[in-house]
């Protein structure tokens, strides 16, 4: 059976796609330790692009976000930290699972490769 023939309407499902994989270092203004290579495989973004999912993983190292889309986010593998603007901690690894508001500012602070299934929504 090939991909065509598991495809059911318009679903974008993941297991079926061959996507290639988008490398970026993390930008140099925004790097509190190292410059980590990112790396995302987009599996959809809709036709507005305010709405995307794939898969996202980065190596270790620490960076300033500032959202303006609010983020699900499914962790994979790997162990990170999430800090806000005032110093809280939010540990994550394998199993968790988030939400990340836009408006959100602080640091992302990858310990151990980290990997994530993204959903994010662009208002």
């Amino acid at each position: 059976m090939n991909v065509e023939d598991k495809h059911v309407g318009d679903l974008a499902l993941f297991a079926m796609q061959s996507v290639a994989a988008e490398d970026y270092l993390t930008p140099a203004e925004k790097c509190v330790t190292g410059q980590p290579l990112q790396r995302s495989w987009n599996h959809y973004a809709s036709g507005d692009e305010r709405f995307f999912a794939g898969f996202w993983e980065a190596g270790p190292g620490c960076w300033r976000v500032a959202y303006t889309e609010h983020e699900f986010c499914q962790i994979l593998a790997g162990r990170s930290v999430l800090r806000d603007r005032n110093g809280g901690e939010q540990p994550l690894e394998a199993g968790d699972n988030l939400v990340i508001p836009a408006g959100f500012r602080g640091e992302w602070e990858v310990l151990e490769t980290t990997r994530k299934i993204y959903v994010i929504y662009q208002p």
